[in-house]
């Protein structure tokens, strides 16, 4: 059930980006039963690290702090309609709900003027089309090579795992 005092602690996260040197204002929350368990601010710039988003960093944050990989049960509150990757990232984690402000419209046209943005080359629309296309036919180039080998060493893991149970 949603709850604005976590709403309102994404936003306050988020303007920390005015002052911060390094950050982006995509602040994002993970919360389980009441409580704050992950937080997290973009950092892409300051790790030096394109996958450092809020929604990431609030997943990594709190994976860290549960001493667990999955988040089961836990919701998220986002100030903006995560990316493609976070979207990803959400369900990887198993995140319950996503709760979120701005749209990816809103953010296109806020960094419009900026000159060195995610949105400038191909957009988040772009992206999300991009990611939704098979391999063959993505932007970036892609070739296959080794693969009985590659998949061995998954068939080999998934024994070993499957031997340990």
């Amino acid at each position: 059930m949603y709850e604005q005092r976590f709403m309102d602690r994404v936003i306050e996260l988020s303007r920390e980006a005015v002052e911060r040197p390094g950050t982006q204002p995509f602040g994002a929350l993970v919360v389980r039963d009441g409580e704050v368990v992950g937080e997290g601010l973009n950092h892409a710039l300051a790790h030096n690290d394109p996958t450092a988003h809020g929604e990431v960093e609030a997943i990594r944050n709190a994976c860290q702090r549960l001493q667990q990989p999955r988040l089961d049960g836990c919701v998220m509150y986002a100030i903006g309609e995560p990316c493609p990757m976070c979207t990803v990232a959400l369900r990887l984690a198993g995140i319950a709900h996503l709760y979120y402000g701005a749209t990816h419209a809103d953010a296109s046209e806020a960094f419009a003027p900026l000159a060195d943005t995610a949105f400038r080359d191909i957009g988040v629309e772009g992206l999300r089309v991009e990611a939704g296309k098979p391999i063959e036919e993505r932007v970036l180039p892609a070739s296959q090579h080794d693969r009985q080998a590659c998949a061995e060493v998954y068939n080999e893991w998934a024994g070993h795992q499957a031997s340990q149970s």
